[in-house]
């Protein structure tokens, strides 16, 4: 499973970036993207790649267009085929690496539920990642996700786990009249 996804995640980022270079000019990567606040909806699978006792996982985020010094706030919620749930807020950067393609580090703090999946110790989890998207004309993205959970050792059980997925997101001007 991990060499498919391995293969898969090349392939994706190779094609994202080929895309970018043939359509974009010369530019300066630069932080901050300017762009809308936005939902984004997630699907992949959470805590497959160590293959502990992996689901299907489903989430939705709001994304702020405001911003502090680039850090742009976030709060979003998922949800596993095992019943498990974890709401969270924290902050992302964008990271515009050409016109199109859009790094975003992040960082949450939340609250996790386990279900009847993986046991990660504390109900309070940190997740940190990473989200690289394709930019269309319109500002909506699509693009992949990887991000890490644990407590952070806080308690004696911090096995973590990490999600991967494929995100799209849809400005609000897009979405509401």
């Amino acid at each position: 499973m991990i060499t498919s996804f391995k293969k898969t995640a090349a392939v994706v980022l190779g094609g994202l970036l080929a895309v970018s270079l043939g359509t974009s000019k010369a530019q300066a990567i630069s932080l901050g993207a300017d762009d809308p606040a936005e939902v984004a909806f997630k699907a992949g699978s959470f805590d497959g790649i160590n293959g502990h006792n992996p689901a299907a996982l489903f989430g939705a985020e709001y994304r702020f267009a405001q911003t502090f010094y680039y850090l742009r706030p976030l709060v979003g919620a998922t949800v596993t085929s095992k019943g498990a749930t974890y709401a969270f807020g924290g902050f992302g950067i964008d990271v515009t690496i050409c016109p199109k393609i859009i790094l975003t580090p992040n960082a949450a703090v939340g609250v996790f539920q386990r279900g009847n999946g993986t046991k990660l110790g504390s109900w309070v989890e940190f997740r940190t990642g990473a989200e690289l998207d394709y930019r269309f004309d319109d500002k909506s993205r699509l693009g992949i996700t990887f991000h890490h959970i644990s407590n952070a050792g806080f308690t004696h059980q911090n096995p973590g786990e990490e999600e991967v997925g494929i995100v799209y997101s849809l400005p609000l001007s897009l979405v509401l009249p």
